[in-house]
């Protein structure tokens, strides 16, 4: 059993309903078909219906047990307008009733309204308008005021022992995270990382750097956000600052770390000290390794809202509903 079937089982058990917003798009249109199909979930897309039900014959879809829906023809523009209003100081209500038409807005308001349970967009627009439409929609998750994303790194053949899922942050939204901001994403990452892996979060904080072995700022900052973490969560299993071999190799572990917190050569979280890092080292891993990197997902909203890559595959957004799915909640 793959690592999606196991999480595909876990969605199945509980139906839910996600919205996509993008409609007309030919992969996320074969995405809803698979989706349906194989009883995963509920599932709605939004846009304008004569455009989704071409699309869908362009691409020989069928969309038998589908839900297809205009946003302007939504019985909730009101409420959702309302509600989109009280959310955004700077939206007043001529501009929320306008805004609410919109699908990614739309998407996101019935998903902080509960008419449904995880948005995923992305596959046609950037991700800062998704992301806009998350945070003027669903907001931030209480406590959290740091939104960060993070993949889960599925690797074949991890050091020839079989396969092993990592979590890695940030790759894909914050640039260059100070102590606070990077005590955020480690502690979110830790929340995510125990939905999704089969043991216990270990959480590495990532630098060029062992305990010392070189000093600069960007090695203080690591260790200034784990003096942070061990403050807010002293009950995580968490060490840095840690080279990546020292982070998940046992024997380079041994040679550099002292103690190690349980965490030196068996980290299984590893959070990269800025965008730089993040970017470039899952996709040398996802190639090099010949890895799945599935994600990114965004994690500190209130309510599960998933971008997607615009280069994503079928089997991309299916994999990423899945996830969004199982863990949402």
């Amino acid at each position: 059993m793959t690592v999606i079937d196991r999480f595909a089982a876990v969605a199945k058990s509980s139906p839910r309903t996600v919205v996509l917003p993008e409609g007309d798009e030919p992969r996320v249109l074969a995405a809803a078909r698979r989706l349906t199909d194989q009883a995963v979930c509920r599932v709605l897309l939004l846009g304008e219906v004569d455009r989704i039900e071409r699309a869908a014959a362009e691409c020989g879809t069928a969309l038998d047990g589908i839900a297809v829906a205009a946003p302007q023809a939504s019985p909730h523009l009101a409420s959702f307008a309302a509600g989109l209003e009280a959310r955004n100081r700077k939206i007043d209500a001529a501009m929320a009733e306008a805004m609410v038409t919109d699908p990614l807005i739309h998407a996101g308001m019935m998903v902080a309204e509960g008419h449904a349970d995880a948005m995923i967009a992305g596959a046609a627009n950037e991700t800062g308008k998704v992301i806009s439409a998350g945070l003027k929609t669903v907001g931030m998750a209480e406590g959290m005021t740091r939104l960060s994303s993070y993949f889960l790194m599925n690797v074949p053949d991890f050091m020839r022992s079989g396969p092993r899922q990592f979590i890695f942050a940030d790759c894909a939204v914050n640039i260059d995270p100070d102590p606070e901001q990077l005590a955020d994403i480690a502690l979110a990452s830790a929340a995510s990382a125990a939905k999704l892996l089969a043991e216990d979060p270990r959480i590495a904080l990532l630098s060029f750097s062992t305990k010392g072995s070189a000093s600069a700022e960007q090695v203080d900052k690591v260790t200034q956000a784990l003096e942070l973490l061990r403050r807010r969560a002293p009950d995580l299993q968490i060490d840095g600052e840690l080279q990546a071999d020292a982070a998940f190799v046992p024997a380079v572990a041994e040679r550099k770390v002292n103690g190690g917190a349980g965490v030196a050569g068996s980290a299984n979280v590893l959070i990269f000290p800025d965008l730089n890092s993040g970017n470039i080292g899952y996709k040398l891993v996802q190639y090099m390794a010949n890895a799945e990197a599935i994600g990114p997902f965004f994690q500190g909203f209130a309510k599960p809202v998933c971008d997607l890559s615009r280069g994503c595959s079928t089997e991309d957004i299916v994999a990423a509903t899945i996830i969004m799915l199982a863990t949402a909640g």
